[in-house]
């Protein structure tokens, strides 16, 4: 027996302030539903988990930003379904006002409504906004460090020969002479600043393709799998030649169709286009660095789809004004599509976002939340 110190006394104590301690660890992890409720729970635990927890709040973000994404281009995509009409209107008043039991009236009416639509189509591309932000005023557009005119190839004329003159060389892509005569009479018509101009080339023996081409202030290029290139003077949207029709006719005034079709086959492929800085849109779609897809939206304006101030006047007139509106809408269907697929895109990475996030809560919650049953 010892008199100063009371051993049994003393392990009574040291027992009861472990068990107290254990079980206020144990209420702690009960009470908060944690394991790891400090760095002292479980320190390579913790550091895992918070790395895991900023992934997790990451990855449920960017689902919220893929969503307002797609609330981003349903908004153009739905102003371009009104132009898409608006062209489709156009176009039908363009074909009624190039039939001839039309008068002049008449025409003088369509032409009043032709231009109400080509505004109402600046109007939707001026004041389409999304949080504030223009979507098809050219401003979310893929910037270029210069302007450039349209380019119209036609693949249908035998690049090789179609520089020398209309009477000897010039060839469809089969070889085959375009039976151009002396005498002839060519019609070069096309659209440009919303004005269509029409010229006639009376063929003589030494009339070359290049003296064609001149009447549409365009340079041709030769060579090539592409055949024939005409590429505009005149840089940027002003100066775009659209719409562009070569019809050639013979002494009595008959078309000669195989020359016709051949030479005025020739399809736009490269847009006029303004200078301006890269202001595509930059979607963070993924919970780290690095981790986004880019969204261009091209001018959507009358100027940019080459209707602006489009005239229907008499049956020439609409005549090319309907190639020019059929270039129009495929522009807008173009844009339409790329917008709409990156919609469905946007759909699939919005389900794998809250898929991964799922999964990764789940493994945090293995590391941090606490076992009832070990707790207890």
């Amino acid at each position: 027996m010892r008199i100063n110190h009371n051993i049994a006394a003393l392990n009574t104590h040291r027992q009861l302030n472990s068990a107290t301690a254990g079980q206020m660890k144990s209420m702690e992890k009960l009470s908060s539903g944690l394991r790891i409720n400090k760095a002292g729970d479980d320190a390579a635990g913790l550091a895992i988990s918070e790395k895991m927890r900023a992934q997790v709040r990451g990855l449920d973000q960017a689902s919220k930003n893929s969503q307002d994404a797609i609330s981003l281009i349903s908004t153009a995509e739905g102003a371009l379904n009104e132009t898409h009409d608006i062209l489709q209107r156009m176009r039908e008043l363009t074909v009624q006002s190039s039939n001839d039991t039309n008068t002049g009236d008449d025409r003088s009416e369509i032409q009043k409504e032709m231009n109400q639509l080509g505004q109402e189509i600046d109007r939707i591309a001026d004041t389409t906004q999304f949080n504030t932000k223009n979507l098809l005023d050219g401003s979310m557009g893929k910037g270029i460090d210069t302007a450039v005119a349209n380019v119209n190839t036609n693949t249908s004329l035998d690049a090789g020969t179609a520089a020398a003159t209309l009477l000897t060389a010039l060839e469809d892509s089969n070889g085959n002479s375009l039976g151009i005569a002396e005498g002839d009479t060519i019609s070069v018509s096309y659209v440009q600043n919303g004005e269509t101009i029409s010229e006639d080339i009376v063929v003589v023996a030494a009339t070359a393709f290049s003296d064609l081409v001149a009447e549409t202030g365009s340079t041709a290029t030769y060579g090539g799998a592409d055949g024939v290139e005409l590429e505009s003077n005149t840089d940027g949207l002003e100066g775009a030649v659209n719409g562009l029709t070569i019809t050639v006719k013979d002494t009595d005034g008959n078309v000669r169709s195989s020359a016709t079709n051949a030479l005025s086959s020739f399809s736009e492929t490269t847009a006029a286009a303004d200078v301006r800085s890269d202001g595509q849109a930059t979607f963070q779609i993924g919970a780290n660095t690095g981790q986004n897809i880019q969204l261009s939206i091209e001018n959507m304006s009358s100027s940019a789809l080459g209707v602006k101030n489009l005239q229907v006047s008499n049956q020439g007139q609409a005549n090319v004004a309907m190639k020019v509106l059929d270039g129009a809408i495929q522009k807008v269907s173009a844009e339409r599509s790329k917008l709409g697929a990156t919609q469905n895109r946007l759909d699939h990475t919005i389900n794998n976002l809250n898929t991964s996030s799922e999964n990764l809560t789940a493994a945090e919650s293995r590391i941090r939340d606490v076992d009832y049953v070990l707790a207890a």
